[in-house]
C-alpha cells in the first residue's frame, strides 16, 4: 500500500500577505504618496529657477544629471529617481483601483441607490488620479522625450520650457492638472498620516493645516512657471 504524501501548504509571504489585505494596499499608497510628495517638493524648487534666467535652469538641467558623480556615472542618480518614481506612482494606482474595486464589491446593491458615501473628496481622488496619469504621460513626451514638443532644442531646457508652454492649450491642461494635483495632495496627506497612525485628537488640526498649506504651496508654485511664461515675464 502507497503512502499518500501530503504537502502543508507553504503559507504566503508578508509582503505578499501584506498587500493582498486592505491595510497593507493603504500602507503601500500611503508610502509611496509620501515619496512622489518629496518629488514634488523638489521638482518645484527646481521649476522656480526658470524666474532666474536661462543661464541659471539651464545650468540646473545639466546638474540634476551629475549628481553623485563621480561616485556614480553620468546620470545614474537621474536613472535611480525615475525607476524609484515609477514603481512608486504604479503601486500607487494601482492599490488605488485594487481598494475602489474591494469597497464597490463589498456595498451592498439594494443600498446604491440610497447610500451616499462617495464623497467630493472621494470622488476627486479618483478622477484626479485618472487626470494626473494622462498628465504625466504628456509631460514626458513633451519635456523629457521631446517627442510632441515641436520647438524644442537638444539640451537647452529652458528654451524647452517655453517652447512647451508657448502654447497655450499645453499651459491650459498643466494647469488644470496642477489643481487636480493639489486637491489629490489635500486628501491623500491626510489619508496618509491616518494609515500609518500618525493624526491623533491632538494633531488632527496640525495635519490639517499641513495638508492645506502643501496643496497650496505645490500647486501655485507649478503653475507660477506656465503663467509666467504666457504673461511673458519668462520669454
Amino acid at each position: 500500500m502507497a503512502l499518500a504524501t501530503t504537502r502543508t501548504a507553504r503559507p504566503p509571504s508578508l509582503p505578499r500577505s501584506l498587500w493582498r489585505s486592505t491595510v497593507g494596499k493603504k500602507a503601500v499608497m500611503a508610502v509611496t504618496g509620501l515619496i512622489m510628495l518629496a518629488y514634488l517638493v523638489a521638482h518645484m524648487l527646481g521649476n522656480l529657477k526658470v524666474f532666474f534666467g536661462a543661464g541659471e535652469f539651464n545650468h540646473y538641467g545639466h546638474w540634476i544629471r551629475t549628481i553623485g558623480e563621480p561616485f556614480l556615472h553620468h546620470m545614474w542618480f537621474l536613472w535611480l529617481a525615475r525607476v524609484v518614481l515609477t514603481a512608486s506612482v504604479l503601486l500607487h494606482g494601482v492599490a488605488a483601483y485594487q481598494l475602489s474595486r474591494r469597497d464597490r464589491a463589498a456595498r451592498p446593491a439594494k443600498y446604491q441607490h440610497t447610500r451616499q458615501r462617495t464623497s467630493y473628496a472621494t470622488r476627486t481622488m479618483r478622477w484626479g488620479g485618472v487626470i494626473l496619469a494622462l498628465f504625466i504621460v504628456w509631460h514626458i513626451l513633451d519635456l523629457t522625450t521631446l517627442t510632441v514638443n515641436p520647438n524644442h532644442q537638444e539640451g537647452h531646457p529652458y528654451q524647452n520650457l517655453v517652447a512647451s508652454f508657448d502654447r497655450w492649450y499645453v499651459s491650459a491642461f498643466y494647469i488644470a492638472a496642477m489643481l487636480a494635483l493639489g486637491l489629490h495632495i489635500r486628501h491623500g496627506f491626510w489619508s496618509a498620516a491616518q494609515t500609518l497612525g500618525a493624526n491623533s485628537p491632538r494633531r488632527d488640526r496640525v495635519f490639517k493645516a499641513l495638508a492645506n498649506l502643501l496643496a497650496a504651496v505645490l500647486t501655485c508654485g507649478f503653475i507660477a512657471v506656465p503663467v509666467g511664461v504666457l504673461t511673458g515675464v519668462v520669454s
